[in-house]
């Protein structure tokens, strides 16, 4: 029998930060589709930042087709009242075309701020919900990009961007009707610039790209690089590593600099060449125009008006230029979170669910096989019974597989083969709620969350009291440093319990399992990081802990579990011995050496004997 999505290489990787072929393409449907359904719950803020853009499109060419009339039918007839009017009405659509941007900008900057929490709510929730391979095989600094960086430049395209796009090309409709309107000829010589400036844009839109992803992909690295070392900086100081270190950094950070450098040098030729096409076309119009007026077949109102309307006609062009920049590396960043959104989550029940309220009988493991990569097995053909209430002790070397057996247990894991069942009800057929419920796990590496103590240790759970906290705590002895604490409960830990000794923290995270009461208690080197005091008091609480539950602990020190009912020696992956401590002992073999090692001084006892 096979666990449920069980190969490792059924797990995907973000080796690369593209997505399959059939979803490239800087306006790829499938891209736009996702984003586009972030804004799909606010249609009234869209359709009210469409009408707005859309409905304004109209005023800024009517402003070039006012000065033909000012100038043809009022200034050359010496028109002063008609005049008045028509600068009264320009003024007019002044005015409303700065209404008009305002309340542009603050619905599609409202609808932007909308969208981008809504997606930063489902990547946190999908996140939560990723198998641990991922965040194994998956650098803290690259994630933190995904829901800082690469969310951040999604909200202009999911705002301003996307409907400024549709101002502008519909800004631009109006204005090549009007210079029809306005003169026929004196249009085509403007447009016939166009096929110049598609083919700049085609070219520029390929080549900036590709030099986004760049960037993104080299700020990925350089995320993940400052987050390992401000984490281990106390790593880089002892064993004075700056210098190195500081190379590897100056490499990596150059790398991004590049990048940028690179995007930057695209759009230090496209702009300029825009603006050289533009002047361009106000040149060819000026020249050509100017015999006409002279045999009187033009009139200096349409010339001026035309000068006016070639400056407008380019800049909606030179927006949409712009607005390559905010889509491209939106368009970089989307395909990094769709990537990440389409993480296969933690595999559901595929088979028939099956409740379990609480532990009542025993857990089986029934020839279980698990790699972490594939056919470098870390557990081989693992066969164990545990039987409620019974305290289970399991030893070895490092990487015997012993922490693995427990994450299989946890489903932090799926194994590849054989079988995992709980009161005969197959692992993967538990969900998982109640799954965390049933077996709750104290790790050698205590996890700490900035806040207060109380926080910590119910850990938001509104059904746990104060008076619950506190009567833990003393079961477990936390109580004597924590009222030593300024504030008590209240005491604010620091990020990752920074201020508070690894013995504190430990004792913690006992209290914290204690609080939530699993039937099936794992012990992961719950006593590795503390001294021999905290030692005891950890033996104590444990010893209450224990009783009436079913136990599994995790030691390298074998003096805190010779009372074990059980004891399951593992190497290399393998079952080697099991029993009592005493018959281990008695059978001189694996355990007997482990002991020996710990316990130099019985080796020379029995040497002298």
């Amino acid at each position: 029998m096979r666990g449920t999505a069980n190969t490792a290489s059924g797990f995907r990787t973000q080796q690369d930060d593209t997505l399959d072929n059939k979803k490239k393409g800087a306006f790829d449907g499938y891209i736009i589709k996702r984003m586009l359904g972030y804004i799909k719950p606010f249609k009234g803020l869209v359709a009210t930042a469409v009408l707005l853009t859309a409905g304004g499109a109209i005023l800024t060419p009517l402003r070039p087709w006012l000065t033909r009339i000012a100038i043809d039918d009022h200034i050359t007839k010496g028109d002063l009242h008609g005049l008045g009017v028509i600068s009264l009405i320009l003024l007019g659509v002044i005015v409303l075309d700065g209404f008009k941007q305002y309340a542009a900008t603050w619905f599609t900057q409202l609808l932007g701020q909308k969208a981008v929490y809504a997606i930063r709510l489902d990547i946190f929730r999908h996140l939560q919900r990723l198998p641990i391979r991922y965040f194994d095989r998956n650098p803290v600094g690259r994630i933190i990009t995904r829901t800082t960086n690469d969310v951040e430049s999604l909200n202009e395209m999911l705002s301003s961007g996307l409907i400024t796009i549709i101002g502008d090309i519909l800004q631009l409709l109006f204005i090549v009707a009007m210079m029809f309107l306005s003169d026929w000829r004196l249009t085509l010589i403007v447009l016939s610039i166009l096929p110049i400036m598609i083919y700049s844009t085609m070219a520029f839109k390929s080549r900036v790209r590709q030099a986004f992803l760049d960037v993104r992909t080299h700020l990925a690295r350089l995320n993940s690089f400052f987050q390992e070392h401000i984490t281990g900086m106390k790593v880089v100081q002892l064993f004075a590593r700056e210098e190195a270190e500081f190379s590897k950094h100056s490499a990596i950070n150059a790398d991004h600099r590049d990048a940028n450098i690179r995007s930057v040098h695209y759009f230090s030729i496209y702009f300029p060449l825009i603006e050289f096409l533009s002047s361009l076309a106000a040149g060819l119009v000026v020249w050509f125009s100017a015999s006409w007026v002279l045999k009187g077949s033009l009139s200096v109102g349409v010339v001026v008006s035309f000068v006016q309307f070639i400056w407008l006609f380019f800049r909606p062009l030179q927006h949409l230029s712009d607005r390559f920049n905010v889509m491209q590396t939106a368009i970089a960043s989307s395909e990094r979170i769709i990537k990440l959104l389409e993480e296969p989550q933690e595999p559901e029940p595929k088979e028939e669910i099956q409740h379990i309220t609480e532990f009542r009988d025993r857990i089986v493991f029934d020839k279980v096989w698990f790699a972490y990569n594939e056919n470098h097995w870390v557990l081989r053909d693992i066969s164990l019974e545990i039987k409620a209430g019974e305290t289970v002790a399991i030893v070895g070397a490092t990487g015997s597989g012993k922490t693995t057996l427990t994450n299989i247990l946890s489903r932090f894991y799926p194994y590849e083969k054989g079988s995992v069942t709980i009161d005969g009800i197959e692992l993967n057929r538990i969900p998982g709620h109640q799954l965390r419920k049933l077996v709750g796990v104290v790790m050698q590496d205590v996890v700490l969350f900035a806040g207060t103590i109380r926080e910590n240790l119910s850990f938001g759970d509104p059904s746990i009291s104060d008076e619950k906290i506190r009567e833990a705590s003393k079961i477990v002895g936390a109580n004597r440093f924590i009222e030593k604490l300024p504030g008590r409960y209240e005491y604010r830990i620091r990020e990752n319990g920074s201020g508070l000794s690894a013995g504190q923290k430990q004792l913690l995270a006992f209290v914290r399992a204690l609080l939530y009461n699993p039937d099936i208690l794992v012990l992961d080197e719950a006593t590795s990081s503390v001294d021999t005091e905290t030692e005891t008091l950890i033996e104590q609480a444990t010893d209450r802990l224990m009783q009436h539950r079913t136990s599994i602990i995790i030691a390298h020190r074998l003096s805190t579990i010779q009372h074990a009912e059980r004891i399951v020696v593992l190497h290399k992956g393998t079952i080697r011995e099991t029993g009592t401590h005493q018959e281990l002992l008695a059978e001189r073999g694996l355990y007997y050496k482990l002991y020996l090692l710990q316990h130099p001084e019985r080796g020379r006892m029995e040497g002298a004997a």
